[in-house]
C-alpha cells in the first residue's frame, strides 16, 4: 500500500481528517480571496455600482463552469479509488485522461462566456446601470478559463493522492499576486472591473502552471507524462459517470441561485451590492465548512476502493461532526460582526449594509445546515454513488427553491428579500434529512460485503 493510501486507510482517523482538512480550508479561503480582493478594491475605488456589476456575474458564472468542474470531481474520485484499491493503471490513465478533458472543457466554456454573456445577464434581469461593467467582467472572465479548469482538475488529483499543501501554496502565490494585479489595474490604471477580472485570469494562469508541474515531478502513480495524455474512452466514461452529476447538481444549485440573483436583482442595484458583499463574506465559511466535504469523498473514496467500509462510518461521523462546529461557530461569528465586516466591502451605502446583514441574519447563521448536507454528499460521491445526491439535492434543493420563488414569492404580502432568504435553511434541512436515508441504505448493503 503506497504511503497516501496508508495515510487514508490505517489507524486513527479523527486527527488525520482534521490535518487534512485544515490546508483545504485555507485552500478554499485564499480562492475566495481572489473574488474579495476583487469587491473590497472596486468598492473603495470604483463605487457600489461595479461591487453590484462584479456581483451580478457570480451565479451565472457558477452555473456555467460549474458543470465542467463536476468532472474533475470524478477524477478525483476515481483517482482516489484506484489509490486505494492500488491501481496503478487506473490511476495513470485517469491522470493522463483528466488533462485534455480539462483543456477541452475550458475552451467550450470561454466560447460560450464571449459570445452569450451579456444575453446571460440580460435574462437574470441585471440592473441597466451596472450591465455594461458586468458584461465586460464576465467575458474577460472566461478568456482564463482553460487555466481554471487545468487547475482545478490538477488540485482535484493531488488531493485525492493526498498531497493537500501544494495546492495551497500554489494558490497563496497565485493569491498575492491578484491583490498585486488589483492594486495596479484598478488603483493605478484606473481599468475598475476590467482590471479585476484580468488579474484574476493571469494569477489563475500561474496556479495553473504551477499545478502542473507538481504533478510532472510526482514519484508514485500520479505523475504526470505529458508525452501520455490522451483520453482513455473507459476513464473519461468514468469520470463522466461520477463527475457529470456532481456538475448537473452543481448547476442545478447554480440555476436556482440565478432565480434567487434574479429576484434579488428586481430590488434594485442597492440590495444587488448588499446581497453580493453578505454572499462573499458567507463564501468564508462555506469554504470551511465545504473542506470537510472534500475531505470526506477522499477518505471514502480510498477506503471504499480498499474495501475498509467499516471505517467509512467513522469517516462520515467524524466529518458531520467537525462541520457542524465549524459552521456554527464561524457563521454566527460572521453575523455578529456582520456590519463590520461589510463595511470593509461597501462604503458608500447604509441601505446596502442593511440587506447585507438582513441576508446573514437567515443564512449565515444556519449555514452548518449546508454543511451536514455537503458532507453526506460527499461521502456518497466518494463511494461512487454520485447520481443519487444529485438526484436527491436536485429536488430537495434546487427544485424546491424555483417552486418557492414561483409561488410562494409570488405573493404579494411575502414579496420581501426575507422570503427569498427563508427558504436556504428550508432546503437544506429537507435535502440533508433524505441523504441521511440513502447513506443508511447503502451502508446496509456493504455490512453484508464485510
Amino acid at each position: 500500500m503506497n504511503k497516501s493510501a496508508a495515510y487514508m486507510c490505517e489507524g486513527p482517523l479523527t486527527k488525520k481528517i482534521i490535518l487534512y482538512a485544515i490546508p483545504v480550508v485555507l485552500t478554499g479561503i485564499l480562492q475566495l480571496l481572489f473574488n474579495a480582493a476583487d469587491l473590497v478594491i472596486v468598492g473603495r475605488f470604483s463605487g457600489s455600482l461595479s461591487v453590484a456589476a462584479v456581483g451580478a456575474t457570480g451565479s451565472i458564472i457558477n452555473l456555467i463552469v460549474t458543470l465542467f468542474i463536476g468532472l474533475s470531481v470524478g477524477a478525483g474520485v476515481l483517482v482516489a479509488q484506484g489509490i486505494g484499491a492500488g491501481s496503478y493503471e487506473d490511476v495513470h490513465d485517469t491522470v493522463h485522461t483528466a488533462f485534455p478533458a480539462a483543456v477541452i472543457g475550458g475552451l467550450i466554456l470561454t466560447a460560450v462566456g464571449l459570445s452569450c454573456a451579456r444575453l446571460f445577464l440580460t435574462w437574470m434581469g441585471t440592473q441597466p446601470d451596472v450591465l455594461d461593467k458586468s458584461v465586460s467582467y464576465m467575458q474577460i472572465y472566461f478568456c482564463g478559463m482553460t487555466v481554471s479548469m487545468i487547475y482545478n482538475f490538477g488540485a482535484s488529483i493531488l488531493r485525492a493522492a493526498g498531497d493537500i499543501r501544494s495546492p495551497l501554496l500554489f494558490l497563496s502565490i497565485a493569491g498575492v499576486l491578484n491583490v498585486l494585479l488589483n492594486v495596479l489595474f484598478v488603483v493605478a490604471f484606473k481599468m475598475d472591473v476590467a482590471g479585476v477580472a484580468l488579474a484574476t485570469v493571469i494569477s489563475q494562469a500561474v496556479s495553473a502552471v504551477l499545478v502542473v508541474i507538481a504533478l510532472m515531478r510526482r514519484d508514485d502513480m500520479c505523475r504526470l507524462f505529458l508525452r501520455d495524455m490522451r483520453i482513455s474512452k473507459k476513464h473519461l466514461a468514468g469520470m463522466i459517470r461520477i463527475g457529470l452529476p456532481a456538475g448537473i447538481q452543481g448547476a442545478m444549485f447554480s440555476i436556482s441561485n440565478v432565480l434567487i440573483q434574479s429576484s434579488v436583482n428586481s430590488f434594485g442595484s442597492v440590495a444587488m451590492s448588499g446581497n453580493a458583499a453578505a454572499g462573499n463574506i458567507e463564501g468564508f465559511v462555506y469554504m470551511s465548512m465545504n473542506a470537510f466535504q472534500q475531505t470526506a469523498t477522499n477518505f471514502t473514496g480510498q477506503n471504499y476502493g480498499a474495501k475498509l467500509y467499516h471505517r467509512i462510518r467513522r469517516i462520515t461521523r467524524i466529518c458531520l461532526v467537525c462541520v457542524t462546529v465549524v459552521g456554527l461557530t464561524l457563521g454566527n461569528a460572521a453575523y455578529l460582526f456582520s456590519r463590520q465586516l461589510l463595511g470593509i466591502y461597501i462604503t458608500d451605502s447604509a441601505e446596502a449594509i442593511k440587506i447585507g446583514i438582513l441576508r446573514m441574519s437567515f443564512i449565515s447563521t444556519l449555514y452548518f445546515l449546508d454543511g451536514v448536507m455537503e458532507v453526506m454528499t460527499g461521502v456518497l460521491r466518494g463511494m461512487g454513488r454520485s447520481a443519487m445526491p444529485m438526484a436527491v439535492t436536485v429536488l430537495g434543493v434546487c427544485v424546491f427553491r424555483v417552486v418557492w420563488i414561483l409561488t410562494v414569492f409570488r405573493i404579494p404580502e411575502y414579496h420581501t428579500l426575507s422570503t427569498v432568504y427563508v427558504s436556504y435553511p428550508i432546503s437544506w434541512i429537507m435535502t440533508f434529512a433524505v441523504e441521511v436515508i440513502a447513506y443508511l441504505v447503502i451502508m446496509r448493503k456493504l455490512k453484508r460485503k464485510e
